[in-house]
This record gives structure tokens, C-alpha cells and sequence, in this order.
């Protein structure tokens, strides 16, 4: 969506002006790479199905939902 309304800038003080350290990650660090395995599963047809429809809803990948439930399910059961 595009602005409508127009501004009128004047040359009016602002007030205090504090400046802040920048603390945004650089680029390198916003590429997240984890360490996969490859495996070869066998699912049933009921349980791709459903991801793969969830996944068409959501824009994103079936696998990656099953390997996001997988990750999610090991951080919560780690001892």
C-alpha cells in the first residue's frame, strides 16, 4: 500500500537526538545453514497428504514442516 497523505517537513527543533549503536547481524550471519542428513522414509499416504495440503496453505514446503514437527519434538524431549 502506498501513502496517501502528504507531509509537510518544516525546519523545527527536534528535540534530543540519541544516537544508537547498530545492532543488526551483519548478512553472513542471517544465512542459516544447519546440518542436515538425508534419510529415506517410508510415511504413510494419509500423513504426506496432509502436509503437503497444510504446506499449499502456508506457502512453504512439506518436508520442511516434517523436519520443523521433527526438530521441535527432539528440542522438547532432549534430557
Amino acid at each position: 500500500m502506498f501513502m496517501k497523505k502528504k507531509f509537510k517537513y518544516t525546519d523545527e527543533p527536534m528535540g534530543e537526538i540519541k544516537i544508537i549503536e547498530d545492532f543488526l547481524p551483519p548478512p553472513e550471519e542471517l544465512v542459516f545453514k544447519e546440518d542436515n542428513t538425508k534419510v529415506t522414509i517410508a510415511l504413510s499416504h494419509h500423513s504426506i497428504k496432509f502436509f503437503k495440503n497444510q504446506a499449499k496453505k502456508h506457502n512453504t514446503q512439506y518436508q520442511k514442516m516434517i523436519r520443523n514437527l521433527l526438530n521441535e519434538y527432539v528440542a522438547r524431549h532432549q534430557d
